[in-house]
């Protein structure tokens, strides 16, 4: 059988990539690191493809990020050589990953504890290699990281400074907190964003700053500060203070978008570029004259996340050229293999009618397939892996 030619021509469920949204999207992020004199380093958790990776780094991205070792190996495979992992690692077997990607390609990881720092830096002294580590800092978000405004982080700095077989290369942060919308019925969204974007430039500015004042590092040092999410990037603009400016920036779902992101009003539907095709496989009206129509994707496609001020699990489409939504059809909920779509006064759609859907969160989507299909109107230009999907270490 011969590959698809044609939208028509793929079995459903599957996922489309528009390859004009993708290079926009792809472009605009570079323009903006390059205007803020940052290097762009792209997380490819979203998409965790070499052929889109690549596409990111001809463009003008300096390395990558990934979540796992697992996945840095994938792509230290494909020849990538400056690998970031925006996670923290524990245990001799990650580190163990880490010291034979070091052979290939510059690689380094996150520490945030006394215990895991000792850890790692046992493993590498005892086996004289060097790992180059960043600290992760919590700005706000109270995941991991130590707090940006105490004390005892920098004391922790200064002991990880002080420990054999490790190298601090820079400090690193997460805005998760960009997320989480207005923090009052008074703010808008955009000033939401706003504050999220400042809050997380200034307070590791300040940080550096408060490292650089304790003597532990210099100004003039190559010293990294890493910051980005899709959110924060919104209103990003750099600062410089007391010699230190952001240095680099990894945001990840910008190269697609998603209903999180129309939720939060960080993108237009025109710069949604990833959308779900799926089938209507079957069709009832209920005694209240509400329609129901069911796809032949559910959990295991959409994911049972949901979208900040939408409604559903996933965007259908009235027209996919002009991203246009349908009208009142609701993906109101989700088992493992069937949306279940609500329509109230009925629809046009019948049994056997494709669709395609904005999904709520696309990287967690996109995990559950092996490729993804890159289409210019209804031709397939490109098909691409998901190399790296699946990597659980």
């Amino acid at each position: 059988m011969s590959d698809p030619e044609r939208i028509s021509d793929l079995a459903t469920p599957c996922f489309l990539v528009d390859r004009v949204r993708l290079s926009r999207n792809l472009e605009a992020m570079q323009q903006k690191a390059d205007q803020n004199s940052v290097r762009l380093r792209p997380h490819t958790k979203t998409h965790k493809s070499v052929s889109l990776a690549r596409e990111q780094l001809d463009l003008g991205a300096r390395g990558i990020t990934v979540a796992k070792v697992g996945e840095a190996e994938v792509y230290s495979e494909a020849g990538f050589d400056d690998i970031r992992i925006a996670y923290i690692l524990v245990g001799d077997d990650k580190f163990a990953h880490v010291a034979k990607l070091h052979e290939k390609s510059r690689i380094s990881f996150c520490v945030d504890t006394l215990e895991g720092a000792r850890a790692a830096s046992g493993y590498f002294a005892d086996r004289d290699l060097t790992a180059e580590v960043l600290i992760e800092i919590d700005c706000g978000y109270g995941r991991c990281g130590v707090p940006w405004d105490r004390e005892d982080s920098i004391l922790f700095v200064r002991a990880v400074s002080e420990m054999p077989g490790l190298s601090i290369c820079g400090i690193l942060t997460h805005a998760g907190d960009a997320y989480n919308g207005p923090s009052s019925a008074e703010q808008t969204q955009e000033e939401a964003l706003r504050d999220a974007s400042e809050r997380e430039r200034d307070r590791m500015i300040s940080f550096a700053g408060k490292l650089a004042a304790a003597g532990i590092i210099h100004a003039d040092s190559g010293f990294e500060i890493s910051i980005g999410s899709t959110p924060s990037m919104r209103y990003f603009e750099n600062a410089w203070n007391d010699g230190f400016s952001i240095t680099e920036i990894r945001p990840g779902n910008y190269v697609f978008n998603d209903c999180i992101q129309l939720g939060l009003k960080v993108a237009d539907w025109s710069e949604c570029a990833l959308t779900v095709l799926t089938t209507v496989i079957s069709k009832r009206r209920d005694p209240n004259g509400t329609e129901r129509l069911f796809l032949d994707a559910g959990k295991k496609v959409f994911t049972s996340d949901i979208a900040p001020g939408m409604e559903g699990y996933g965007a259908i489409l009235y027209n996919s050229r002009t991203m246009e939504p349908l009208p009142h059809a609701v993906i109101s909920s989700l088992s493992e293999e069937h949306g279940w779509v609500r329509v109230p006064g009925g629809s046009t759609l019948s049994v056997g009618d494709r669709i395609r859907v904005i999904p709520n969160h696309a990287c967690v989507a996109l995990n559950t397939q092996h490729v993804f299909f890159v289409v210019e109107g209804d031709e397939i230009v490109d098909t691409w892996h998901v190399d790296a999907r699946g990597r659980v270490a």
